[in-house]
């Protein structure tokens, strides 16, 4: 979860970078600083300070998008100057253009798929989940999870806009195109405003994940194997430290990495979160599965997860050259496996399927074994805890 979270926090990072690269700060001095704010912005105030200001977060993308896809398209004249300028410019490569291609529509569909599954696996959704104050704060919230998928589909667009307005990114940083956008389209108090919706939309959930990653550290491996009778303050002063170590791994991947390689880290941490899936998810709903099962399902998938990811490279289709030649994405070839196909699928796919198919092979031979299960110290009270229940206390009690 640590591990598959860092490269999460890596990509909220970037786009603070990018903000700050357009507006002329340089070199390596933008990470740094977005570095520094997080860090303040989560050592002193934790979880309260993310949950406070997502309300003005949501308000400002909403307020950028909505006036972006209007005001954008009105000064470029209208959506078919837009999708004609996109299909001239992919047009003009060896590909479909703006289609997806017939080989990459089972990579597409099992990425989709497969990040669906690994969404809630992450470690800042269940913190989310735990620090709600009852089960109809969830719901709510997910009943407005739609309208976040909407955002997220008038953003696509913005690539198009931005091919349609000839913007060209900072030096190669193709992360700067739509800060640039928003510069040359928007008069310069509404830029402003653009720039901030970017900054605190990474803000927020970056704070949210180093704080997830952090409590794992140290609920499972801190108080688990060092320090057993660790009090809830002595907890919550290693998960700040915990916070800013794992910060600082996010920002190493993206200086000592090439950015464009975070977005591949990100679908990379999707396969390795999704390993967790036998365990964390389906174990909700079934004792069924020995822990023996589990631990080794795990461990297959994570091989056929590593392994299938070393073997995806990336190639310049212009030129041919080998831009990376191992993990490079997730997107792996089926030809590698003795299919005479070139199609691709998505790496997290095959390594979940090694995975159950371990875990319900292990079962079945460990239980034939007789060895021990272990003992489920949860019982059906603990699935519907709740608001009111005499042993969920507010945070501020268990701290004091």
């Amino acid at each position: 979860g640590i591990v598959a979270t860092m490269p999460y926090i890596a990509l909220q990072l970037i786009g603070i970078e990018a903000v700050l690269l357009a507006m002329g700060v340089e070199g390596h001095l933008p990470i740094i600083v977005a570095f520094i704010i997080l860090a303040l912005y989560t050592y002193s105030s934790g979880l309260r300070a993310p949950a406070l200001i997502a309300f003005v977060k949501d308000a400002l993308i909403y307020l950028v998008i909505i006036v972006a896809v209007i005001v954008i398209p009105v000064k470029l004249g209208g959506w078919d100057v837009i999708f004609g300028a996109a299909e001239e410019k992919f047009g003009a490569n060896d590909g479909p253009g703006v289609l997806l291609p017939s080989t990459g529509q089972l990579q597409y569909a099992s990425l989709a798929f497969g990040s669906a599954l690994a969404l809630f696996l992450y470690p800042h959704s269940i913190t989310g989940v735990l620090a709600s104050r009852d089960r109809n704060v969830i719901k709510r919230n997910m009943s407005a999870l739609p309208a976040y998928s909407l955002v997220l589909g008038l953003i696509a667009l913005l690539g198009f806009m931005a091919i349609a307005a000839g913007v060209q990114p900072i030096g190669t940083n193709n992360n700067t195109v739509v800060p640039v956008l928003f510069d040359q389209m928007f008069y310069d108090w509404f830029n402003g405003i653009a720039y901030a919706a970017i900054g605190i939309g990474a803000l927020v959930p970056a704070a949210i994940m180093s704080i997830a990653a952090a409590n794992l550290f140290t609920r499972n491996i801190y108080k688990e194997y060092f320090h057993k009778d660790a009090t809830h303050a002595q907890e919550a002063q290693v998960a700040k430290i915990a916070s800013l170590v794992v910060k600082l791994g996010a920002v190493a991947a993206i200086i000592f990495i090439d950015p464009q390689f975070s977005i591949d880290l990100q679908l990379i941490g999707g396969v390795i979160i999704l390993q967790t899936l036998p365990a964390v998810a389906i174990g909700l709903y079934t004792r069924w599965f020995h822990r023996g099962a589990l631990i080794a399902g795990w461990i297959a998938g994570m091989s056929v997860g590593v392994w299938t990811l070393y073997t995806v490279s990336r190639i310049d289709p212009a030129t041919g050259e080998v831009i990376r030649a191992h993990f490079a994405g997730s997107a792996f070839k089926l030809s590698s496996l003795g299919l005479d196909t070139t199609y691709t699928i998505y790496a997290g796919i095959l390594a979940i399927a090694a995975n159950l198919l371990v875990v319900v092979i292990g079962t079945y031979v460990l239980r034939a074994m007789k060895i021990p299960e272990g003992t489920d110290e949860t019982g059906l009270e603990d699935y519907f805890a709740d608001q009111g229940d005499p042993r969920v206390k507010d945070l501020p009690d268990v701290l004091s």
